[in-house]
């Protein structure tokens, strides 16, 4: 990112990935919003993180699953004028066994859809004008980035519900990449593990740390990712440097989908 003054949103950087994704993104001079549902502490700490860097920045609260709080979310770059980066990280889901069909309710999938493929639609519509405008001001389309996973191409991950969000977000991806050109880019980052709080609030400590280890004996690199490592990909895929690439699903995922 070149000290140029994008403007970005990035939801869900309270924390883990999508804090990471603020602070780079900070560094590299962009004016950032700061979103967060439900912890405040957090977001405050991602908010000085970026300002440390020199960055403006503004943090607002709201569930991207209601749309008015994506509408609000999106007003809150309003008096940049413009927006060039929207990160849509904000993400839920319900750690259930694949096969424990009863362990999913019709209510689980409903608020896991919310968030996770209605939410980043909602904040794409919310924004597309501002995000029209940053490409007329900068000459170059303006980048949305999803945030998807690589159990949306394979099926796997926390549980069916999700592994189902994050499918249709990838082909989402796709639709509103078509829709959107030639002023809107729509690529989505597909990881894998990621060594973050995620695992831990889902399967506590002895569970996260059973998955990383896992992981690490499993995929061909022998790394556990970290919420920074994917937040270089995601940066990348909002900035200049990859100005001709739209409809596009990158997984990053230490090589597991290489194990058979």
């Amino acid at each position: 990112m070149s000290k140029d003054g994008l403007c970005a949103i990035v939801t869900g950087s309270a924390s883990g990935l999508g804090a990471a994704t603020a602070a780079i993104l900070a560094k590299g001079g962009a004016r950032i919003v700061v979103n967060y549902s439900n912890s405040k502490a957090e977001a405050e700490a991602t908010a000085d993180l970026c300002r440390s860097a020199g960055a403006e920045v503004v943090v607002v609260q709201g569930d991207v699953s209601r749309d008015e709080d994506c509408r609000k979310i999106a007003a809150a770059a309003a008096p940049w004028g413009r927006l060039d980066v929207l990160v849509n990280n904000a993400g839920t889901t319900k750690h259930v066994p694949h096969h424990d069909l009863e362990g999913l309710s019709a209510e689980d999938f409903q608020r896991i859809y919310a968030v996770n493929t209605i939410g980043p639609f909602q904040m794409i519509r919310a924004a597309r004008a501002q995000l029209e405008a940053g490409a007329k001001a900068s000459g170059l389309p303006s980048a949305v980035v999803n945030v998807s996973s690589v159990a949306g191409i394979s099926g796997g991950g926390s549980s069916v519900a999700y592994a189902a969000s994050k499918g249709a977000l990838n082909t989402m991806t796709q639709s509103l990449a078509r829709a959107l050109a030639p002023l809107i880019r729509v690529n989505t980052v597909c990881p894998g593990y990621i060594d973050t709080p995620w695992f831990t609030k889902g399967r506590g400590e002895a569970g996260a740390k059973a998955v990383r280890d896992a992981v690490v004996a499993k995929v061909p690199l022998k790394v556990a990712s970290t919420a920074e490592d994917i937040a270089q990909l995601v940066c990348f895929l909002a900035s200049p440097a990859s100005s001709n690439m739209t409809g596009e699903f990158v997984r990053m995922d230490a090589g597991m989908h290489l194990v058979l």
